[in-house]
């Protein structure tokens, strides 16, 4: 996982780190208090003088007592007195900046610098998304020594841009999307050196025509080529015996959990993009497809977007999230139905 190696390097240069993933059953604010409470206490043990540390304790305990009221049964222990009046209204955009303050004058006071790396942003809310880039924007203009990498799919741009108009200033967005041929093909070939193993050429090659250079699909079939292969160097033929087994693996787990989650006119809406092949594809194009007028398909897309499903790689175009999930619908749903 990149956010992991990215920790890795920056833990290497003397940051202190809080990894977290967002989902949907879990707030912004609930996410990341436990984390900043260890932080805190561990600034705190650092010899030295100033009390900032504690005082990030004391404004943390106000920031949870605030949104305790609004998510319920949430504590966690800080055995400090909470400091009134700071990170405690109750309104995150208020809040969430007074607390990354605190947090990073304390770390600056320790001479060390905070990263804050989160993954799949995209599952924010407005308001949190919102709360975080002002939150960020304050760390900027404050010149303190707290940075934020995050990681989600190509909506997360689009999103942030409007959250916040000045998001796009503030934060790069590097696409990284499928390894290139070279890098895809090394990706595979050089564990399995390490291991003092080899694979023919053409087997790389045929890896890289079925994953498209998707990271996670050059996983799997190169852990399924792996474990079948009975002798060195792994041919093309065990790649091409073990594509059912991933395929398998892939629908059941991979495809079938995003599938799961869409309604009955969002699954059709796919299909109609997967009839048309791997994308991207204009919003036109879908509705011809679907026999429905564009402007009624507005909803739809937009719920497919708020789910990760589709993105828009351009004005009027659509393009699925992952590779491989034309053929996927193409599977569950054979027969594709018109509206």
């Amino acid at each position: 996982m990149l956010l992991n190696e990215i920790e890795r390097i920056a833990q290497d240069s003397g940051f202190r780190t809080i990894l977290v993933e967002a989902h949907e059953g879990k707030s912004l604010a609930v996410l990341l208090a436990p984390h900043l409470r260890r932080l805190l206490y561990g600034l705190d043990r650092i010899a030295g003088v100033g009390d900032k540390a504690r005082r990030g304790l004391a404004v943390l305990k106000s920031f949870i007592g605030a949104i305790k009221m609004k998510v319920g049964d949430f504590d966690i222990g800080i055995d400090i007195d909470p400091e009134a009046g700071t990170a405690d209204s109750g309104d995150l955009e208020v809040d969430l900046p007074s607390l990354f303050t605190v947090v990073a004058e304390a770390a600056q006071e320790r001479g060390v610098a905070v990263a804050i790396l989160i993954d799949e942003v995209q599952y924010f809310g407005t308001t949190e998304l919102s709360a975080l880039i002002m939150a960020m924007h304050k760390m900027q203009q404050r010149q303190l020594p707290f940075v934020l990498i995050g990681a989600g799919l190509p909506i997360l741009p689009g999103l942030a841009g409007e959250s916040k108009s000045y998001a796009e200033r503030l934060f790069s967005f590097p696409d990284i999307g499928p390894l290139s041929e070279p890098d895809a093909i090394k990706a595979v070939r050089e564990p399995i050196e390490n291991c003092g193993e080899s694979i023919q050429p053409e087997a790389l090659d045929e890896i890289f025509r079925l994953t498209k250079g998707y990271p996670y699909f050059l996983q799997e079939w190169g852990y399924q080529a792996w474990n079948h292969a009975s002798e060195s160097p792994i041919s093309v033929q065990v790649v091409e015996k073990t594509t059912a087994l991933v395929t398998q693996r892939l629908d059941e787990n991979f495809f079938r959990v995003r599938f799961d989650r869409l309604t009955p006119r969002e699954k059709q809406y796919l299909r109609a993009m997967a009839e048309l092949g791997p994308g991207p594809f204009r919003t036109a194009d879908i509705a011809d497809q679907l026999g429905a007028k564009i402007t009624t398909l507005g909803p739809i897309r937009a719920g497919l977007i708020k789910k990760g499903m589709v993105y828009s790689p351009s004005h009027g175009d659509m393009a699925f999230t992952v590779p491989l999930f034309d053929e996927f619908m193409r599977r569950v749903i054979p027969q594709f139905e018109a509206y």
